[in-house]
């Protein structure tokens, strides 16, 4: 397993991230503490969780996901072994369920710092992360930012990173991140940082061969200003997997379970899955290497999130940490690219 550092960090973590967002809904309390032994086991000492999880969310399983990571810690003592990130949820329809007031204020992040910090059976979390923006833009499958009247929304970043400093002061939180971010976003809670306020260290973003929107203005920001992509829906909720192919529908897949996660299930992606399934065949991989190895490969990329429901999933996953790509492999997957561009939002 290889490792990279936190951006202007001390703190490592494997280039392999365990995501847990299934646990609660697909996966039960001990199957997430097996993956957890497992992931463990492989070198994988990067956990990410969110008080949101489990997805889809509803009102009776909130939090389980914490909650089966507190447990496990509880049980094996391993939570020095892990660097943990969670995060706090946004305004949303589907976050009503968890608190009324939605803004990101300090009253809200404190209850939620707190919240997690119960379930999660922790004296810390090591990065903290805003889970999408609270002002409208574009995000969850949405491409462009469209204007939209009469948004209440005021700028609040300085007051936002006041309110998570005071927990990094307390030791609560180590270090903060971003997810569901565009650069203007980023660059403006860059430039509201200072003694007060702690720097992002990384963004949370969806990327993966079906989606390399992060490159056109993102990966930029971060190279510069040294912030790193937490890669989320590498394998595009399975369909990089090629088990949805020729209009296959899997007992216990996630978009078979949750038809309305479609956003990688259009015209496009099937065309260009199918090219990139030919790719790996010719390749000598299976598409689920593939697509792993190509978003493990990118050097903005910090830690690549995978997610899995069986055991067998996630040891393919893991694996997929020792798979270098030739030149002549990147190169075609260009070449698809050029073809279909980026067909998922």
């Amino acid at each position: 397993m290889d490792y990279n550092f936190l951006p202007d960090t001390d703190i490592k973590v494997s280039k392999i991230c365990l995501g847990t967002m299934t646990w609660g809904r697909q996966n039960n309390e001990a199957e997430g503490h097996a993956q957890m032994d497992y992931a463990l086991e492989r070198g994988v000492n990067f956990f990410d969780t969110a008080e949101l999880y489990p997805v889809p969310p509803r009102q009776e399983e909130q939090g389980d996901t914490e909650r089966f990571i507190g447990t496990w810690f509880k049980k094996t003592g391993n939570r020095e072994k892990i660097i943990l990130a969670s995060k706090i949820a946004g305004p949303s329809g589907f976050t009503q369920h968890i608190r009324t007031d939605k803004s990101f204020s300090k009253q809200t992040i404190d209850a939620a710092i707190e919240g997690s910090l119960k379930r999660l059976q922790t004296g810390y979390i090591d990065l903290y992360q805003i889970h999408w923006p609270e002002r409208n833009t574009n995000y969850f499958g949405k491409r462009g930012y469209s204007y939209e009247k009469g948004e209440v929304w005021e700028e609040n970043f300085e007051a936002v990173l006041e309110a998570l400093n005071a927990h990094v002061r307390a030791g609560n939180i180590r270090h903060v991140g971003l997810s569901n971010e565009t650069p203007w976003g980023i660059m403006r809670f860059l430039q509201a940082q200072s003694e007060n306020r702690p720097k992002i260290r990384t963004i949370q973003n969806p990327y993966s061969l079906l989606n390399r929107t992060f490159e056109v203005g993102n990966a930029e920001v971060c190279h510069r200003e040294n912030v790193g992509l937490l890669a989320y829906s590498p394998l595009a909720f399975g369909v990089l997997s090629g088990k949805y192919r020729e209009g296959k529908k899997p007992e216990n897949g996630r978009i078979t379970l949750f038809p309305n996660y479609s956003r990688y299930s259009n015209t496009q992606c099937n065309q260009a899955v199918d090219r990139y399934h030919d790719l790996a065949t010719a390749s000598g991989m299976t598409l689920t290497q593939l697509a792993l190895s190509f978003v493990n490969d990118r050097p903005f990329v910090t830690s690549n999130i995978i997610g899995a429901t069986t055991l067998e999933q996630l040891k393919e996953n893991i694996d997929t940490a020792s798979i270098t790509l030739s030149d002549e492999v990147l190169h075609a997957i260009d070449e698809i690219q050029e073809l279909v561009p980026n067909p998922a939002p």
